[in-house]
């Protein structure tokens, strides 16, 4: 971190960087339970369409927050963009995940809610550079080191789960078919959701594991070792 910035404004920066973090941390999984709830369960119904606006637009705020730290950093910045345009696609169309399960033929809504998976993918995807370039900055030798690998490790993973995804619903698109792909579309349409949850865990929770460890270093580094 630079020595440049006058000290209130670097810890006013280093706040608002925690907040943002903490937002992310808490997010991710929450909009995972909360989403597929509301697409699956009948705990969320009564709520409408505000328990996945609010998760997701939480996603934002987070990065929204992280975007007052180190502003003059440009590779920093634009990564940080590319998370906040997914994540404010995923806040516009949240609203189709509730809308969806009350009327699940609808093939409109249908479509909005794997758009909005689609986006999701692409959101975590994004994320993972964004704590790449922030660890970049930290003055942390064994977070850049993990984060640098898990971060691969992770757009790989995603990578795989996106590219089946994709390829599902381009499969779906076409009308004459060989048998064997038949099955598997029906397959993907009727356990896929939930095979896309046990997929996504994994990477979920190395990314998480990264923003706590930022979290630390951030910690030690403004409070002290004994922080």
């Amino acid at each position: 971190m630079t020595d440049s910035a006058p000290q209130p404004e670097l810890l006013a920066a280093l706040g608002r960087t925690m907040r943002g973090l903490s937002a992310l941390f808490w997010g991710l999984p929450l909009a995972l339970v909360v989403c597929f709830q509301t697409a699956k369960g009948e705990w969320l119904r009564p709520l409408n369409v505000f328990p996945p606006l609010v998760v997701t637009g939480l996603l934002y705020y987070g990065l929204c927050l992280l975007g007052r730290f180190q502003k003059q950093e440009r590779v920093w910045i634009r990564a940080l963009d590319r998370a906040k345009l997914f994540a404010l696609v995923n806040v516009g169309l949240s609203p189709f995940i509730f809308w969806s399960g009350r009327m699940p033929k609808n093939t409109f809504y249908e479509s909005m809610v794997e758009l909005f998976m689609i986006s999701g993918l692409l959101l975590l995807f994004s994320l993972n550079p964004v704590l790449w370039r922030l660890a970049a900055m930290l003055p942390d030798e064994t977070l850049r080191d993990d984060t640098r690998l898990f971060t691969r490790i992770n757009c790989g993973l995603l990578a795989f789960i996106l590219c089946v995804e994709l390829v599902s619903l381009a499969l779906r698109q076409i009308n004459t078919l060989p048998s064997f792909v038949i099955l598997f579309i029906e397959v993907v349409e009727h356990s896929g959701q939930w095979i896309l949850l046990i997929l996504i865990l994994l990477p979920i929770s190395m990314t998480m594991a990264l923003i706590w460890k930022a979290k630390e270093v951030i910690l030690s580094s403004v409070f002290g070792p004994e922080a």
